[in-house]
């Protein structure tokens, strides 16, 4: 793709997620996804593969299918109440369509089946930017959203928890894997966003660490399925020492940085008296832990067969940036006791 072009579309996606952080207008927020929307649209199909224009017609079709709903709930509760300012969301049915709206934006259950169809037809780039900056802009909207909605929004949360872990037991496409963590944090993320937001900007800012370091350990590896990892030793043995330890944390293992927000939002479902809730969660995350010990059974444990030309590549200099990776698997490790202070700077 030509750098400009590429350059274009990279200020339209931070335009668009910065339009509708900063918006307090209905009008101005739509606007601003929509942006956001139109500028990953040409990323997503730069290959001109048949998967990847199939994932984006997906996307482009699900995307404008909740944009429709949005401008439609904000046209009604402006129409009934008046307003349309986005914290006076006040009509139930119009809060309702919103959340059913954002939730189709982001891929939580039952409104999820789009995204591992659609993260496994794109490149591992593009897939890094759709399961992180592009949750930016409709996390802004639902965390702004009053409470009216609690039993929606935690029946949502719920079943995003339980089916991003059931979906992703039989998987064996890493993108699918990962559409299927990203189903499940979202869960998490979205159970506490009525009780208390910053948990939510907490437990979104920890799966952005942990998934970035994620995205590029399969990319510095050329990894796109289960058995590819088999060979991530001879291309980078450090790199397979740490890579178990980010999909650890990912699944929420102490003492890694996963488990933080995980701990956190339970104790937060136990003072609001949901235990039932707490307890779902909690088992849920089991689900969730058994494919990231797939995962890194399969990276650690499983040596390839073709050994004479796989024993080289490690020995060869790296044509990838690996600083990136260096700084985010370090993070994704080791933020475990920074936890009171990152909870303090998220806390208005």
């Amino acid at each position: 793709m030509n750098p400009y072009v590429l350059a274009i579309l990279i200020f339209g996606l931070g335009l668009g997620t910065t339009l509708t952080l900063s918006s307090f207008h209905w009008f101005l927020a739509w606007v601003g996804l929509e942006i956001s929307t139109l500028s990953i649209i040409p990323l997503m199909a730069q290959h001109h593969h048949p998967r990847a224009v199939e994932a984006t017609t997906k996307y482009f079709l699900i995307q404008a299918t909740a944009a429709a709903m949005i401008l439609f709930a904000a046209t009604s509760n402006a129409w009934l109440t008046g307003q349309w300012d986005i914290l006076q969301l006040t009509h139930p049915l119009s809060a309702d369509i919103t959340i059913l709206a954002l939730s189709l934006k982001l891929g939580l259950a039952p409104l999820h089946l789009w995204l591992p169809e659609v993260l496994q037809g794109l490149d591992l780039t593009t897939g890094l930017i759709l399961s992180t900056w592009q949750k930016l802009a409709p996390f802004a909207l639902l965390v702004q959203i009053p409470g009216t909605t609690q039993n929606l929004i935690l029946l949502l949360g719920l079943l995003s928890m339980l089916f991003g872990g059931w979906g992703g037991l039989n998987q064996t496409q890493l993108r699918k894997i990962l559409a299927y963590s990203s189903i499940a944090h979202l869960g998490w993320m979205v159970i506490v966003v009525q009780f208390s937001p910053p948990l939510t900007l907490l437990a979104l800012f920890t799966y952005f660490v942990m998934t970035f370091s994620t995205f590029l350990v399969f990319k510095l590896n050329n990894a796109t399925s289960v058995n590819a990892l088999a060979t991530s030793w001879a291309k980078s043995p450090v790199l397979t020492t740490l890579a178990p330890l980010a999909l650890l944390a990912l699944g929420g293992l102490p003492p890694m940085t996963g488990f933080m927000p995980k701990w956190l939002i339970l104790q937060e479902l136990t003072k609001q008296e949901l235990p039932l809730t707490a307890t779902l969660a909690a088992l849920s995350a089991l689900l969730s832990l058994y494919f990231y010990l797939r995962l890194s059974y399969a990276m650690t444990l499983t040596a390839s067969p073709n050994n004479l030309m796989t024993t080289t590549p490690w020995r060869l200099p790296s044509l990838q940036p690996t600083l990136p990776l260096a700084v985010s698997i370090l993070a994704t490790v080791s933020l475990l006791p920074l936890a009171p202070t990152i909870l303090t700077l998220l806390t208005p």
